[in-house]
């Protein structure tokens, strides 16, 4: 059913794949940079540990795969009055003309806690549909929480949650500013055509 709605989804209805990222700690995050050559004495570099105790939370996350669009909020714990705190937010954020949600999210008990099916009461145009255990790939929120994380935290040290907090807004308004659609299939290849070789029947061009 997910990859129906991916690839067929129902007029007039809105995909959006939810999901949390975290906890996320407010430490040093490694980056790319060129490193120069060292000379034949140099000594090994060393670097102190991070290990991030200045605070931590965790984002959450729609994503609209059809437009590419996404939606972050920030919250200090993974709790199931945070969560429908978030549906809140992201009802408010999709179209009131869309006649119906599908909202693709894990097996997660904090997803069917009963204040969830509240707010499913509540909002009837809400559908929920759990993608199977251990098929993550069938949410494709995973794809571009990789790349979220590498515009607000790649190559940069924080001092402070807030500071992350921060971060994920900056990151989330850019990815909006250059957003595209995620397409559910593989992505094809594109391979050169071969060239004869020794094997080659003579006077046959190849094609």
């Amino acid at each position: 059913m997910i990859e129906r709605l991916y690839t067929t989804p129902p007029k007039g209805g809105v995909v959006v794949c939810l999901d949390e990222m975290g906890p996320q700690s407010a430490k040093s995050y490694p980056g790319r940079r060129m490193v120069k050559p060292a000379g034949p004495k140099a000594q090994r570099a060393k670097q102190e540990i991070d290990y991030g105790r200045r605070g931590k939370g965790y984002v959450f996350g729609a994503f609209r795969p059809a437009t590419g669009q996404a939606f972050t909020a920030t919250y200090a714990g993974r709790t199931t009055a945070n969560w429908v705190d978030f549906l809140g937010q992201v009802e408010g954020w999709i179209d009131a003309g869309a006649e119906r949600v599908y909202a693709v999210m894990d097996n997660l008990n904090l997803h069917s806690a009963t204040d969830v099916l509240l707010f499913a009461l509540a909002h009837p145009r809400w559908e929920f549909v759990f993608q199977p255990k251990y098929a993550a790939y069938l949410n494709l929120i995973e794809p571009w929480w990789k790349i979220l994380r590498s515009l607000a935290l790649k190559g940069r040290r924080f001092e402070a949650w807030s500071e992350i907090e921060a971060a994920f807004r900056r990151a989330t308004a850019y990815w909006n500013e250059h957003k595209h659609p995620f397409l559910w299939g593989r992505r094809r290849r594109h391979r050169t055509a071969r060239r004869p070789g020794i094997a080659a029947v003579p006077n046959v061009k190849a094609t």
